[in-house]
């Protein structure tokens, strides 16, 4: 896609990257595991519904900033069908992204709460949660298609990518650079990391952050200053 689509058709083309994500069977092991979680609950949540399937991503369809993550959480968004809703990863990204004025509201626990993303998408490199949050390379391998989907559709307006983890880091310079994108110099993961691609005579930014796992932000490894300072930057980066 040369030229950036319409609204109209910016939205049909999200519409039908997200029922393609959710009718995928690329990993029969991986349905099975989010099928069974579904089934089995978490007692918390046992008057629950689970959506128990790969999950689409979720934003705004004229983004012109990128946020890829690792997988849906087992009882986060395999269990509400939203990016990042009902967990308490989500709760830190949201209110971060609210506070730099990419979210509507704080909230992120249910996906009929109405909140709203402008400028922004989420998406990840594994739409379906995988067992101990560790994806196989061929399980991610097989997941680059709805990845690709998303950077052609938002690739005409990106400004900005910010990668959460590692592993979504790796999977963002990868797919820039299937799709001719140069970076200056190599993009090594490192939380605040700001890396350079260049394709055709433009710009893209590429930002690290540490993942909003409790695993770091319950040991201090990523604080809230540290998580502001990245959508800050991410802001100032889409407005210039």
């Amino acid at each position: 896609m040369s030229r950036a689509p319409t609204k109209a058709d910016a939205r049909a083309v999200f519409e039908r990257n997200a029922q393609r994500a959710i009718a995928c069977h690329r990993c029969p092991e991986l349905r099975a595991y989010i099928a069974q979680v579904a089934r089995e609950k978490k007692r918390a949540y046992r008057d629950e519904v689970y959506w128990g399937k790969p999950v689409p991503a979720f934003g705004d369809p004229q983004a012109r900033l990128l946020i890829v993550g690792l997988a849906p959480g087992a009882h986060g968004s395999n269990r509400t069908g939203r990016m990042f809703t009902g967990d308490q990863s989500g709760r830190w990204l949201f209110r971060a992204l609210h506070r730099a004025g990419f979210a509507s509201q704080e909230t992120w626990q249910r996906p009929d709460d109405g909140l709203r993303l402008t400028g922004c998408t989420i998406t990840a490199a594994l739409r379906c949660a995988p067992p101990g949050n560790k994806p196989t390379p061929k399980q991610l391998q097989n997941c680059t298609v709805h990845l690709a989907a998303d950077f052609e559709l938002f690739e005409p307006r990106l400004r900005a990518i910010v990668s959460l983890g590692a592993i979504g880091h790796r999977a963002a310079v990868k797919m820039l650079e299937e799709r001719g994108w140069l970076f200056e110099h190599r993009p090594v993961f490192a939380h605040g990391a700001e890396h350079v691609a260049v394709r055709d005579g433009r710009e893209l930014r590429v930002l690290c952050t540490y993942h909003p796992s409790q695993q770091n932000t319950n040991t201090g490894v990523l604080s809230e200053a540290m998580f502001d300072a990245v959508w800050s930057r991410a802001r100032e980066i889409v407005e210039s």
